[in-house]
């Protein structure tokens, strides 16, 4: 999970109805992460050919408040994965920016550490994100930046009609390598549109590894 700080401008365009941005110490972030779905089910069923895959996505944080409880949540800004149906499907059910293009990854964890590299083909140019650590995942503390990004259970999306769809994500507190020596492709930018080219084109303000664990993604309901 690498994370940049960035001005408000940049994630206003894209913030859906009903929700505000969400600050950690009176600052914005927006993360490229980089993960693997393993052994998914839709509904409870697996999908032959679609139980493991990667995705890379630039998301950033928001927040509101419902039924007496601050629901905090993150907005995708753009989401690949290399299966088709996986898109199709998620930008049916979530009108999320998914797209299907050509991915792989590397994931090397020992007792001395982990490394990570994931990268993705598009438009004719290669990128990558990469990220190594030493030693064991350990807790992080609450109230800071690393817990901030990693604990968002809600995921929202603007709808067709311009509406909100909101939908809970569950997983338990995953344990991180805070310490991490992080690299990516130079020309990352390109992958998400001009207007990222000054942040993106800069190494990450913080970056870290989560341990992973089983997720569940619930179904959405749309916001008034």
């Amino acid at each position: 999970m690498l994370n940049w700080e960035v001005p408000e401008c940049l994630l206003l365009p894209y913030l859906p109805r009903g929700v505000e941005l969400d600050r950690w110490e009176a600052k914005l972030y927006a993360s490229i992460v980089a993960f693997r779905f393993l052994e998914t089910k839709v509904l409870g069923v697996p999908v032959p050919w679609h139980r493991d895959f990667e995705e890379v996505n630039l998301r950033f944080y928001v927040c509101r408040e419902a039924d007496g409880e601050l629901r905090r949540g993150v907005v995708f800004i753009r989401e690949f994965v290399p299966r088709f149906w996986v898109a199709a499907l998620a930008r049916i059910l979530y009108n999320e920016r998914y797209r299907s293009i050509p991915m792989t990854h590397e994931v090397v964890s020992t007792q001395r550490g982990i490394r990570a590299r994931y990268g993705w083909r598009e438009m004719g140019f290669d990128h990558f994100v990469s990220a190594a650590a030493e030693g064991m995942p350990h807790p992080v503390s609450s109230g800071s930046r690393e817990m901030f990004i990693a604990e968002h259970y809600w995921g929202y999306s603007r709808l067709r009609d311009g509406s909100t769809m909101e939908y809970r994500v569950e997983h338990p507190t995953w344990k991180l390598w805070t310490e991490c020596e992080v690299d990516l492709s130079p020309h990352i930018a390109q992958s998400y549109g001009a207007e990222w080219r000054e942040v993106l084109g800069r190494k990450p303000d913080f970056s870290f590894i989560g341990e992973g664990s089983p997720v569940a993604v619930f179904p959405g309901g749309r916001l008034v």
